[in-house]
């Protein structure tokens, strides 16, 4: 073949290979159909009677510090033997836990609570998985194959245990996002967590029913009280971020305050239980104090949290 027909041939196969990828970004996966999907949150769900067992499969949003908080706050609301085993990884994907191939696997999981994903799922020890996908969102949905890794995450914990709780932990986008962070978080509790991930996992066979932990919905919530003076000692929406060591914001990484937020919103998603009067100070998963917390901060956060997690059927929650 001569070099003119080499690279007419070449450029045949971009155009056709980008005609296919255009094609593949544009076709809808199929989805359950929207009134199914919502009768299967019209009933909420029993509240635990018992202590629970909870797996999280994720990354740094769960980190190490939120499922140390919250065993401390389910213990201070008489659940005392809570307990908890983790997967993290460096910003990983559902799919990368599937297919094993986890950035930072060694050093995320260098504590003493990590329990490989596999093992743990199959062990059925676990009365609650809470799924974590990563963020951008939009990149796990276009790339990472999100909702099959969900699916097949929701059925190996079903595998081990039929009996389990599965959760989708929605979590929330960075702070210098383009569209600007509360509109995306705003946004993307349809189009993204309910209508992409949800629908599309939940229609294969042998997933059942997930529900939502609604990490970014209760970040929301609590930002917009914040900056409308609800909030004593807090004023703005960095105040729940973390800072490195010259003191710039950490866009998408939360601070002591935004974990023990996100534990409260834990705990009374898998609970069914207001945190109201839950204790503000905790410790870190290294056994150091958190930061404190405004006195005059937890109560308003605590009832923030409650009306959260009990405004949306998907946390299966009764409001």
């Amino acid at each position: 073949m001569n070099r003119r027909a080499v690279l007419w041939a070449g450029l045949a196969g971009v155009l056709a290979g980008g005609a296919g990828l255009a094609l593949w970004r544009t076709a809808s996966p199929k989805a359950m159909a929207a009134a199914a999907f919502n009768a299967l949150y019209t009933t909420p769900l029993t509240p635990p009677d018992a202590v629970l067992s909870v797996y999280h499969l994720g990354h740094s949003l769960v980190g190490r510090d939120m499922p140390v908080m919250l065993n401390q706050l389910a213990a201070a609301a008489g659940f005392t033997a809570h307990s908890h085993a983790s997967q993290l990884g460096w910003g990983a994907s559902l799919d990368q836990h599937r297919k094993g191939d986890v950035p930072g696997m060694e050093q995320e999981n260098a504590h003493p609570n990590h329990r490989p994903a596999d093992t743990a799922l199959a062990s059925g020890a676990y009365d609650a998985v809470v799924l974590t996908e990563m963020v951008e969102i939009r990149d796990a949905i276009r790339y990472h194959d999100s909702a099959n890794a969900l699916a097949h995450w929701a059925r190996t914990a079903r595998a081990g245990n039929p009996n389990a709780r599965l959760y989708l932990y929605e979590t929330w986008h960075r702070l210098d996002d383009a569209e600007g962070w509360l509109n995306r978080i705003d946004a993307d509790f349809t189009r993204a967590w309910q209508d992409q991930l949800l629908r599309v996992a939940m229609v294969a066979p042998d997933v059942g029913t997930i529900h939502l932990i609604p990490g970014g919905q209760t970040l929301a919530a609590v930002t917009r009280a914040i900056e409308a003076g609800e909030v004593p000692g807090l004023t703005r929406r960095e105040d729940l971020f973390s800072r490195d060591a010259a003191g710039a914001v950490d866009p998408i990484h939360l601070n002591d305050l935004g974990a023990y937020i996100i534990a409260l919103t834990h705990f009374a998603t898998l609970y069914h239980r207001s945190p109201l009067g839950l204790p503000g100070a905790l410790l870190r998963a290294d056994g150091t104090p958190a930061t404190p917390i405004p006195d005059a901060a937890i109560a308003p956060l605590q009832t923030l949290v409650w009306q959260v997690v009990t405004r949306y059927s998907l946390t299966g929650v009764a409001g």
